[in-house]
């Protein structure tokens, strides 16, 4: 459900300003973006676009402030917040108009005035994303609340930061919720917001070629309480799990981890054949291959193939299953050179043999089994149909 007020043209750029229960925040806000944001007579004045997940009455107070505000106001409701804040950003941006988009938070610990800047500097330096930080130099994170927010949000900040030294080697503040993004650099349709980290999500998928960077002051809130919790804080460990699973090089860790817990049911499976029941090794070391593949296949269809189960169900444990069997023929006739020949136990040869297959398998695994989702268009032309969306059927907010 969406409504609008009347257009001057295509807006410069669009402010995204995701909501849940900010309506005490929603008029002073209106006023500071709109002493903050003035257009030169005969322009059009950049969009404030309003994603709102709220169970109160903030989208009645966004109508009723958007009246006597001299910029144009588009209000987004979601009835499912899917993906929460995050999510809501990503349908913001899908839907702004204008080469730019400034995201912001609603409770005026973005500071307004900061908004134009962020765009300027991004057009000066050519970056993709400009990142409004805490943590350069003149910028401060004192409107936290209380040593604990800082404690938290310094420890995020490490552990992200270790997690994605590479991707975010360039921007200081990762945890920011405040930043521009060039619209045209970014393929939305690949992101999966979840939580309220999205900056993390563009950085990590998105990949921006040019970082820039902004020293802010973090204000402490102007109404209303913090959302952050327990909740928020699970989420976010997940997001980062999503993403670290993300690469190939986060996925092939995984794979060795999830194979090496693999080897402890196949070897106990191993030994119950061999020494309790009496079966040959290499008879058995096939019945206990299926055991640790099962294991193995259950963990990763749970966790690093989680978003990638794209073919049916039973034709990913055929492919799997097959290719793991089918190295069997190498780690067979090695296992019984090892055990006959050299004389190694049969759990250290299943041990070598399972080591000198995984990346074989990891590969087939990757590239047969789990493949990617197909793309189904590119971040412009979801930001047209979103924005087509919104603007066409609905009637204005104010004449």
């Amino acid at each position: 459900m969406s409504s609008t007020i009347p257009s001057t043209g295509v807006a410069p750029y669009t402010v995204v300003i995701p909501t849940y229960n900010e309506s005490d925040n929603i008029a002073e806000l209106l006023a500071r973006l709109a002493e903050a944001l003035p257009a030169p007579p005969g322009c059009p004045a950049p969009r404030l676009l309003f994603v709102d997940d709220s169970t109160d009455h903030t989208p009645a107070v966004i109508r009723e402030a958007a009246r006597d505000c001299p910029l144009q106001v588009t209000l987004l409701h979601r009835d499912e917040p899917v993906g929460g804040l995050g999510g809501a950003i990503t349908e913001g941006l899908c839907a702004a108009e204008g080469e730019w988009a400034v995201v912001m938070d609603a409770d005026l610990q973005h500071p307004p005035q900061l908004v134009p800047e962020l765009v300027t500097v991004g057009r000066c330096a050519g970056a993709d994303l400009v990142v409004a930080t805490r943590y350069a130099s003149g910028g401060s994170r004192d409107g936290l609340a209380g040593g604990y927010r800082r404690a938290v949000s310094g420890c995020s900040t490490l552990i992200t930061k270790l997690l994605f030294a590479r991707e975010l080697r360039r921007i200081s503040d990762p945890m920011s919720g405040f930043f521009a993004l060039r619209l045209n650099t970014v393929d939305l349709s690949g992101l999966r917001p979840l939580g309220y980290k999205i900056l993390l999500e563009l950085a990590v998928r998105g990949r921006p070629r040019r970082v820039a960077e902004v020293p802010y002051r973090f204000g402490t809130r102007f109404a209303g309480k913090s959302k952050s919790g327990l909740r928020e804080g699970l989420r976010f460990l997940r997001h980062l799990a999503g993403l670290r699973l993300s690469t190939p090089l986060g996925r092939a860790a995984a794979f060795a981890l999830i194979g090496l817990t693999g080897i402890l049911p196949n070897l106990l499976t191993l030994d119950l054949l061999t020494h309790r029941l009496g079966l040959h090794y290499l008879p058995a070391a096939v019945l206990a291959n299926q055991v640790g593949i099962a294991w193995n296949l259950a963990l990763l269809e749970w966790t690093v193939f989680r978003h990638r189960r794209h073919r049916h169900w039973a034709d990913r444990v055929l492919r799997f299953s097959g290719v793991s069997n089918l190295d069997l023929l190498l780690r067979i006739p090695l296992m019984a050179l090892l055990v006959s020949g050299l004389g190694l136990g049969t759990g250290l040869a299943t041990v070598l043999g399972l080591g000198a297959s995984a990346a074989l398998r990891f590969l087939v695994a990757e590239r047969a089994v789990y493949l990617p989702a197909p793309l189904r268009g590119g971040a412009r032309g979801r930001a047209a149909r979103a924005a087509g969306a919104l603007r066409a059927p609905n009637p204005p907010t104010a004449p």
